[in-house]
């Protein structure tokens, strides 16, 4: 499990991150962006109304993110469309929470902003 002081510098790096890729305000009861942290694990996730939903919404996954402590590195996964996470290979283990958000913001290989 990630202690507080874990916890609080990644909510504040990923939060900040987020906060900056959401779409405008006016849309976002159409779509919207949003992180959990769960575990030793970080999902960043679109939002979107489910289609004939009433007010229901469905979560569209984007990165996943696990802090491996016995090795001190941040693995990154993708979900391919078999519904599964994978590991991301271009970075497959980075040392901080701030590569991870750089590779997906960047996302070069196009697997998680499509």
């Amino acid at each position: 499990m990630l202690n507080d002081l874990e916890k609080k510098r990644i909510e504040n790096a990923v939060g900040a991150f987020v906060a900056r890729r959401r779409p405008p305000a006016h849309i976002r009861n159409e779509v919207d962006l949003n992180f959990r942290i769960a575990g030793q694990s970080i999902e960043i996730f679109e939002i979107r109304p489910v289609w004939q939903g009433n007010g229901e919404t469905h979560e569209n996954p984007i990165a996943k993110a696990t802090f491996i402590r016995t090795r001190n590195v941040w693995q990154l996964y993708w979900q391919r469309r078999d519904l599964k996470w994978h590991i991301y290979e271009p970075l497959p283990a980075v040392r901080s929470i701030e590569e991870v958000i750089a590779e997906i913001d960047a996302d070069p290989c196009a697997c998680f902003w499509g």
